[in-house]
Parts: C-alpha cells; structure tokens; sequence
C-alpha cells in the first residue's frame, strides 16, 4: 500500500518536472533546481544535512547543496523519485512516513503555491487528519518564534496551542493550511487571522516554522 510519504513524494517530483529548473518557489531566495537540491541531500548526505539543525554544519550544508543543484535538474528529479539508497535508515517504511510526510507536503505546496494559477488540492478526510496530528505535535516548535499568542484551530473547533502569550491570535482553517501557516507559509495559507490587528500584523511578519 502506499503511503503518504511516498504519495507526496511522487508528486513532488512530478511537480518539480513540470515546473523546470528555473520555477519561483515559496521557499526564500530558492528556485525548483535549489528545492531539488536540498531533498536530495536531506535524505542521501546525512554528513552535511545536520546543518538544518545544526549552525556549526551549515556552511557544510549550503556547499554540499550547492554541488548537487549543479548536477543535470533531470538527475536530481530521478533522486527524488526513487528515495534515498537501501542503506538509509529513511528507507525504512516507518522512517519515511515520519520524516517525510509533512517534508514532501509543504515542499510540494511551496512549488505549487509560487504558481500564479495555482488552487487548493482536495485533500481525502485521512490525510487531513494525519496533517493534523503532525500540526499538533509540532505547534509549540514551529510557533515558538511567534511575538504574540498563538492558537491553530479546525474548522470543527479542535485546537493547538502553538505559542502562550497576549493578546491572542486565532488561526483557523483546514489541518493542511494550518501546517503551512505553521511553517512559515502565512501569505500562502487560506486561513482566516482573528485579533487585535497590530497583533495580526506582527505575526504576519513573524518568522514560524522550523
């Protein structure tokens, strides 16, 4: 059966095809050729991709990133269709459904959403609900950054906390437009922001995410 990770997967790549190496994405200051780069050497160069997390690596990472977006585009699209290599703990079924899930679902709304033309996917009640689990595990790292309080919440009421604070900023919207407000994708989110319009306006400007 396949899973969400290698769903979202696939269709990165189609994506990604589609666009070219030269396409805008929401990613700041990356194009499609830069995005491709940096899932590949995510999950095939665990040497330099300890630089997302770790400052000390990220020269590393941004050198190691720059030799793979310098490769063939077509290459770095078949990489990202056929994962990482058998001796990769991110191989692994479990793995990749953790870490690759909301990885592959942002990515792909960041290729997407820099469309001009773009429109929301239609997204089945299971996966919604696997993107909002991820929301809620996740929301007090990703809005950690915010200047005010911050509450992500469903259209059928449920919520996450995301950042303690006041005054109070309400999010709501479906789970996969949450999870992208989360990660820092605010324009780019159909959401609706209640509060106190100074306090919407700083978190609009906010850095959220990861």
């Amino acid at each position: 059966m396949s899973t969400h990770a290698k769903r979202e997967r696939l269709l990165l790549a189609d994506l990604l095809e589609a666009a070219g190496p030269e396409a805008l994405t929401l990613c700041d200051g990356w194009k499609t050729r830069d995005l491709a780069a940096h899932v590949v050497v995510r999950e095939r160069r665990a040497d330099a991709a300890g630089g997302l997390l770790v400052g000390a690596l990220k020269a590393r990472l941004e050198r190691v990133q720059a030799e793979f977006a310098a490769k063939p585009y077509e290459e770095l699209i078949q990489l990202i269709r056929t994962g990482p290599p058998r001796f990769s703990p991110m191989s692994l079924k479990q793995i990749d459904e953790a870490a690759n899930t909301v990885e592959f679902f942002v990515h792909t709304e960041d290729v997407r959403r820099a469309q001009p033309d773009w429109s929301r996917r239609e997204l089945d009640p299971v996966f919604s609900d696997v993107l909002w689990s991820r929301t809620e595990k996740t929301a007090r790292l990703l809005g950690r950054r915010s200047p005010v309080g911050l509450v992500l919440r469903r259209p059928d009421g449920q919520t996450a906390v995301a950042h303690k604070g006041t005054p109070v900023v309400t999010v709501t919207g479906e789970p996969a437009e949450l999870l992208l407000y989360a990660f820092g994708r605010q324009d780019a989110a159909d959401v609706e922001v209640e509060g106190d319009q100074a306090a919407v306006e700083r978190l609009r400007a906010a850095e959220l995410g990861m």
